[in-house]
This record gives structure tokens, sequence and C-alpha cells, in this order.
């Protein structure tokens, strides 16, 4: 007669805390681009701005569901039951990519250059391709929280080049 297996019970306070530093992480790189953004919002509002330029008030809500969308592809990522060296590619694309995420508002706002901030956006987009890619490896599911934040990326590099050849 067959043993019944003995049912692992998960640790929540783990799941927990790995969720919170999930979003700390990610959501420290939202801080820090948001102190560089807030003083020069009249900069930018006196920018000329093409006729597809969202409301301003559009952007808080999109990009804190994009940042927590980042967080759980992280949290998903740490879930994957492989050694910590698979992992390890994943992680640098992800730093690199919140690292240039964080630039951007340096360049854009912080610099008042849209020239910088389209670069900027460009070497983005690539790191968050690489970090789809990585991820993809290891947790499709990870990989596709990324999808929207890189549609918004394109979008928004489209719109940085073009408040740069409006305003450059």
């Amino acid at each position: 007669m067959a043993q019944p297996t003995k049912r692992v019970q998960p640790n929540y306070l783990k799941i927990l805390m790995e969720i919170l530093v999930a979003l700390a992480i990610c959501f420290l790189a939202a801080a820090v681009g948001g102190m560089v953004t807030e003083p020069n919002l009249g900069w930018y509002e006196g920018l000329e701005k093409p006729s597809f330029n969202p409301p301003d008030w559009i952007f808080g809500p999109v990009w804190t569901a994009l940042y927590a969308m980042m967080a759980g592809a992280l949290f998903w990522i740490w879930q994957v039951d492989v050694p910590a060296e698979e992992k390890q590619t994943a992680y640098r694309w992800f730093g690199a990519q919140l690292i240039l995420n964080v630039l951007w508002s340096v360049a854009f706002f912080y610099m008042h250059s849209p020239l910088l901030g389209t670069l900027d956006a460009i070497a983005l987009l690539i790191a968050i391709c690489g970090t789809i890619a990585a991820f993809w490896r290891l947790s499709r599911g990870a990989a596709l929280l990324l999808v929207p934040y890189l549609l918004w990326t394109g979008f928004a590099t489209v719109l940085t080049f073009t408040l740069w050849r409006l305003n450059g």
C-alpha cells in the first residue's frame, strides 16, 4: 500500500516579505524618478506637445500599474525553482531596465533634455526586451507581465522623440 505524501505548507510570511521587497524595489525606483520629475513639471507644462500627448492625469495611474506589474514579475522569478545562478542574467536585465527607467527622468525632466530622454528611452526599450527574454526562459507568466510596460515605454519613446522634435 502506498504511503500518503506529506503536503508542504507554504511559508506565507516568507511569501509576504518577498512580495513587499519586490514592491519596495520597484516603487523605490518610482519614488526616485518622481523626486526628479516633480520639481520640473513647470518646465514640462511649457513644452509644445503633439496631438497624441495623453492628459497629465493618466501618467500616475499607468505608471503605478506598471511598477506593480514589474514587482509581480520579479516576485514570480524569485519563486521559480531553479538554481540562483540560472536567474542571474534575468536579475541583471531587470536591474538595468530599472536604472534606465530612473535615468529617463533625470535626462528628460532634471536635465530638460528630450534628446537625452529619447536616447535613454531607446536603451530602456532594449533593456526591457532583454528582461522579457531572460524572464521568458524562467517563467512565461513573469515575462508576459512586462509586456504592457514594453508597450507603454514604446509609446513614451515616440512621445519623447516628438517632444524633442517640437521643442529642440
